[in-house]
């Protein structure tokens, strides 16, 4: 099994980040390596939301990664499980307020099966290359003007 997790604590309230995560349309503005996504099924943002996702894979060849939120809670959490593409993991992002801030939790977590375990460390590296990524979203995140 692969796991990573990494967490930053953004300045801004959990709706706030809430809603910014919740939309998977705003992946490419903090995620790195998006070639393309939209909203294939269900309403952006809900439980059962299906994004179909290009990655730019080994060589820069597309790699379907579309993904289904499986758990949105308002304020608190966002889980999803990748849907299509050659690596199916799962993860989520926990919310929680500290102040008039939000510590923000990104874990991933994929069960390698057959032949894949011997990909488990390449696996491995970039689940934690994703995870850390949160650290462009806190800057995404707190460089956007704040509702009043």
């Amino acid at each position: 099994m692969a796991f990573a997790e990494h967490e930053v604590l953004i300045c801004r309230d959990a709706m706030t980040v809430y809603q910014f995560l919740v939309d998977g349309l705003n992946n490419p503005l903090w995620r790195n390596g998006i070639r393309s996504i939209s909203l294939r099924s269900g309403q952006s943002g809900e439980k059962g939301a299906v994004y179909q996702q290009t990655l730019a894979g080994p060589g820069g060849r597309p790699i379907a990664a579309d993904f289904q939120i499986t758990e949105a809670r308002p304020g608190a959490e966002v889980r999803f499980a990748v849907v299509a593409g050659p690596a199916r993991p799962t993860g989520g992002y926990y919310l929680s307020t500290e102040g008039p801030n939000t510590r923000l939790r990104f874990a991933l977590e994929y069960h390698a099966r057959g032949l894949q375990k011997l990909m488990n460390s390449m696996i491995q590296k970039t689940m934690e290359v994703e995870v850390v990524q949160l650290e462009q979203l806190k800057t995404v995140i707190e460089e956007q003007t704040p509702e009043s």
